[in-house]
């Protein structure tokens, strides 16, 4: 979100929660030298709906966000654009980034357009536009009703999320923040993290006997699996069927509570999108990013830096905090392969895909039996969730913080997790076999 949309984002949030909506919208729409189709498809996509202009736009408007649905798409082209900014090849930034070829140019109109059946919302051309010409949905308004209602709302946060919102912004501080703007409690997807880092150890041992063996490690990064499944498809075979740490952490705290929502909080646009996937619906209520909670911390004169600490007992483990960085899902299963199984241990040969161009390397060679490792961790961005486009801070200082942060964890191996085995106790998962019983490890099961 560039500079003008996210002043305008912010002037929204203010706006709905001072009962002033309609007339800032009157306002914004009043101006002469701005195209109304356009601004109305601007303010649409930061108020997450989908309303094109018309005579009874602000109505429509109020009545979208009221009744929020959870099926439109997340990436749109709100305007068009000059196409100045072609490269050499003759190449868009936006064309460049898609890593799925889903955009194109309208000869005739002399603009680019996004092919809805290709696109997987992954977010990349949001990153790459400088213009702000396409936009990813923010979905706090619907979200806003939520909190305004008392509905419990649980806030999952990404790993990735330490140290993006100042030095002093530590995790109990942020805690404390989100139950300013009205969340019921704050939790750290790191803890589901580790669920899945026990599932995959166990797929580990189940799959892997031979040399010729390996398999393709399913855990956070939507871009990953998208590319999997699309381009490389004979290779989803090997994908270990597991929810994402984002989708586990929904699951479980709505079988704990029923009635509450969650909501993710991380760096990445494509999230939004897996949200979203017919077979995930109602596992997470929204997603927002970085960017927008940052927006909505300033909107709300909310400073994470300087609340009162929210204390919580110690739960994630170093390996689920690492998961936010390129590497940490390797070595997070690693470390539980070689507490459960450390035979099977001398065989692991990890290696990671760090960014879409190593990723496709990787998938490549996979593909045509020149992998030289049993176990294969992609991230669609350079340097893992850290680097997401949606991240607040560099790429290398939030490895940094996340690393730090990481090595302080009272517990380092997801094995020794007395909380998480409280918890999945709960699920009916009492021992290491039981993650071998696929019924009872069905709510961190994704088939693809």
């Amino acid at each position: 979100m560039n500079k003008k949309h996210s002043n305008l984002f912010k002037s929204l949030i203010n706006a709905y929660y001072e009962d002033r909506f309609e007339a800032e919208i009157e306002n914004i729409l009043s101006s002469e030298d701005i195209s109304k189709d356009e601004f109305a498809n601007i303010i649409s996509s930061l108020c997450g709906v989908d309303v094109n202009f018309s005579n009874e736009y602000i109505n429509d408007l109020k009545k979208a966000i009221k009744s929020y649905k959870f099926n439109d798409k997340i990436v749109t082209k709100v305007k068009s654009c000059s196409m100045k900014c072609e490269n050499a090849e003759g190449k868009t930034k936006c064309e460049s980034a898609c890593p799925f070829n889903a955009i194109f140019v309208d000869k005739k109109a002399n603009t680019t357009y996004i092919d809805t059946l290709k696109c997987t919302d992954c977010g990349f051309c949001v990153d790459a536009c400088v213009n702000g010409n396409i936009l990813d949905k923010a979905e706090f308004l619907p979200l806003a009703n939520l909190l305004k209602e008392g509905v419990p709302v649980i806030a999952a946060v990404a790993p990735a999320i330490t140290g993006q919102f100042g030095e002093k912004a530590n995790i109990n501080r942020l805690r404390a923040a989100f139950k300013k703007l009205g969340f019921t409690e704050m939790v750290e997807v790191a803890f589901f993290a580790d669920m899945l880092t026990l599932k995959e150890a166990v797929e580990f041992d189940e799959h892997i006997h031979t040399k010729d063996d390996f398999m393709i490690t399913s855990c956070c990064c939507p871009m990953w699996v998208g590319m999997v499944k699309r381009v490389y498809g004979d290779l989803v075979k090997h994908v270990t069927p597991s929810v994402s740490p984002m989708i586990a952490a929904g699951r479980v705290l709505k079988k704990l509570n029923p009635k509450c929502k969650v909501v993710f909080v991380g760096p990445c646009v494509a999230k939004k999108a897996e949200a979203k996937a017919q077979d995930l619906i109602g596992d997470i209520d929204f997603v927002l990013t970085f960017n927008e909670l940052q927006d909505i911390f300033d909107a709300l004169n909310i400073h994470p830096e300087e609340v009162e600490e929210d204390l919580s007992s110690e739960y994630p483990s170093r390996g689920g905090r690492l998961y936010a960085r390129t590497g940490g899902v390797s070595k997070a299963v690693g470390e539980a392969i070689e507490r459960l199984y450390p035979v099977k241990y001398e065989m692991l040969k990890a290696v990671q895909g760090n960014g879409v161009k190593e990723c496709r390397e990787l998938l490549s060679k996979a593909q045509s039996g020149k992998i030289e490792a049993n176990f294969i961790e992609g991230m669609g961005c350079v340097g893992g969730c850290v680097g997401g486009p949606k991240s607040i801070i560099s790429t290398e200082e939030g490895r940094e913080k996340v690393n730090a942060f990481a090595e302080k964890s009272k517990v380092k191996v997801a094995v020794d997790s007395a909380c998480m085995n409280e918890i999945l106790h709960g699920l009916d998962i009492h021992t290491v076999d039981d993650f071998k019983d696929k019924e009872k490890t069905l709510i961190f099961h994704r088939d693809f």
